[in-house]
């Protein structure tokens, strides 16, 4: 793929509309490095902000925010930095930096009503599904990341890392190599070095595959959606809440969807493991007016309808 092909791909997708600003969050590394390029050629300089995170964690950390620098002056884009302090005390240092970068590129995009872009590719899909299926027992984890998802958009999800790999040798943009990507340690890096040559051995078509079974169930996913909401607030129960004798009579499978709903809706998040709940808030009569659901969040019986709502963040 040529590099003219893959801007052409991403304009297609038309998740980087012309009349909307956006947030190019920047690693250095060369996907992010092939996604600000395109971004400029397809808005301009002007609506293209770059983001960069430098956590500080590795020795070469500064030298890939100088990186970033540089490359912005090539383009013409401005450049935001931000150096979080990681908190003390153990924690998940992968989640608390996923975390600090979406909340950096919110705080630049909510006031401009621009869009947040990152430079996931189908290997970061195939890695994540894989991942996510070993240790996440849920529907959601073979779905994949979405490539539009509220203000968050992932233009070179169909591209892979060998198309980002060559538009920038084509482009003469340098980009950088995170070291802790070879670091075993790291779940995410044993995926991707371990697991997924060892599934290419089975199958030469293994990750293509996986990608083609996350769609087929993205697909049959929307449907689902569809019937869920069709019961959440039908019959008279009003919005976001469904009757507890309703709730009872659905098969088990959809009564875990309307739970899981619910959830994610009263917290404005993924509630990882509410649906599990499911039959529990069924029999609420039985066992209270109230369950924990997790994460802050709790289904409670009214009159005899069941919502859920956000007690405290975790």
């Amino acid at each position: 793929m040529t590099a003219a092909e893959l801007t052409e791909a991403v304009d297609a997708g038309g998740l980087l509309p012309p009349d909307q600003p956006v947030i190019v969050m920047a690693s250095g590394g060369r996907d992010s490095t092939c996604l600000l390029d395109v971004a400029v050629r397809l808005l301009g300089p002007d609506r293209v902000t770059a983001l960069h995170l430098n956590y500080g964690l590795r020795e070469d950390s500064d030298g890939d925010e100088e990186h970033c620098r540089e490359l912005c002056r090539r383009l013409g884009v401005a450049l935001e930095t931000r150096r979080p302090q990681r908190p003390e005390g153990p924690g998940n240092l992968q989640s608390w930096a996923r975390e600090s970068r979406y909340a950096a590129a919110a705080e630049l995009a909510v006031p401009a009503e621009a869009r947040i872009a990152t430079g996931h590719t189908a290997d970061d899909q195939v890695e994540t599904i894989l991942y996510r299926l070993a240790s996440s027992p849920s529907r959601r984890a073979l779905l994949g990341m979405r490539a539009e998802d509220g203000r968050l958009v992932r233009p070179l999800l169909g591209l892979t890392r060998a198309d980002t790999t060559a538009y920038c040798e084509e482009r003469g943009l340098a980009w950088r190599d995170d070291s802790s990507n070879d670091d075993g340690a790291y779940a995410r890096n044993r995926v991707r070095h371990g697991l997924i040559p060892a599934l290419a051995e089975v199958h030469p078509a293994a990750a293509a595959n996986v990608l083609r079974t996350a769609e087929l169930l993205r697909d049959e996913a929307a449907v689902l959606d569809e019937l869920v909401a069709e019961e959440i607030g039908a019959n008279g129960a009003g919005p976001g809440r469904i009757s507890l004798q309703r709730l009872a009579e659905l098969p088990p499978a959809l009564r875990r969807l309307v739970v899981q709903r619910l959830a994610d809706r009263a917290a404005g998040r993924p509630v990882a493991g509410a649906a599990r709940h499911a039959e529990e808030v069924a029999g609420l009569t039985r066992g209270g007016s109230a369950i924990d659901l997790g994460s802050g969040v709790r289904a409670v019986l009214e009159n005899g309808f069941v919502r859920a709502e956000l007690v405290s963040r975790p």
